[in-house]
């Protein structure tokens, strides 16, 4: 079974590729355990551009105020940077299995990575290479979840799928209580109906009023990456009814 979705953006969790038992900020067998997941979504032959969150190294909203030691603008810059690493790590590894890849900036860091845009990674897509976006929107106060919006709107994605260490949205926090319920369709509106916190505020409108549903599922059990592209339904979907639950 093929891919039911032709270009899609996919937001990954910089914690994926952390391993905190043996204090590793990019673990080398986390990161291939991921690159295995983007090939195979990849080989199936979607227009596919990642988004790399950076919070296995910095997270700057937890920095958020002078008593922390640092201003906001910089610990979000600083966090910015960190998505630059996880995106050059990424790039490394898929490249060493073959895959073209290229990583576009938000922020510019001449010599490095090369600064986004939207007609370079429109062309670079439809060429069948991956592009990593890295640094955010480039403004501080904005999440790696508002820059894979913005990304998936400006690119027209078909679908934003989000790889987290949960396996979906619940009514509750699963890791405090054991019946906590998990959704496996849910339309916009229910999602604020229930104040759900499925990603950030600016991200989730940027989705909503761009008519861009959303698929949130572990990206830790081999194969979900698969099944999303596949429409086989891991983790929850979130979109109008009429999109249905693909």
């Amino acid at each position: 079974m093929g891919a039911i979705y032709k270009r899609v953006v996919l937001k990954i969790s910089g914690e994926l590729i952390h391993e905190n038992s043996k204090n590793l900020a990019i673990s080398h067998e986390l990161l291939e355990a991921l690159c295995k997941q983007i090939i195979a979504i990849y080989g199936l032959g979607v227009e596919l551009s990642i988004v790399i969150g950076g919070g296995n190294i910095f997270r700057g909203h937890t920095y958020n105020g002078r008593n922390s030691g640092f201003m906001r603008t910089d610990a979000d810059k600083m966090g910015m940077l960190a998505t630059a690493i996880n995106a050059l790590a990424l790039r490394s590894t898929l490249e060493n299995h073959g895959i073209d890849t290229v990583i576009q900036s938000a922020l510019a860091i001449e010599g490095i990575v090369d600064r986004f845009s939207i007609q370079d990674a429109d062309q670079a897509l439809k060429l069948k290479k991956i592009v990593i976006f890295c640094c955010g929107t480039g403004n501080p106060f904005f999440s790696t979840d508002s820059a894979a919006a913005l990304r998936a709107c400006e690119l027209h994605a078909d679908i934003l799928l989000k790889a987290t260490t949960v396996d979906g949205v619940y009514d509750d926090d699963p890791h405090k209580n054991p019946n906590a319920k998990k959704f496996d369709c849910l339309s916009y509106g229910k999602v604020f109906e229930k104040n759900l916190g499925v990603m950030d505020l600016t991200a989730f409108v940027l989705c909503m009023e761009n008519n861009i549903p959303i698929r949130i599922f572990s990206g830790q059990k081999e194969g979900e990456m698969v099944k999303a592209v596949r429409g086989q339904s891991p983790g929850t979907f979130i979109g109008n009814r009429e999109n249905g639950n693909r």
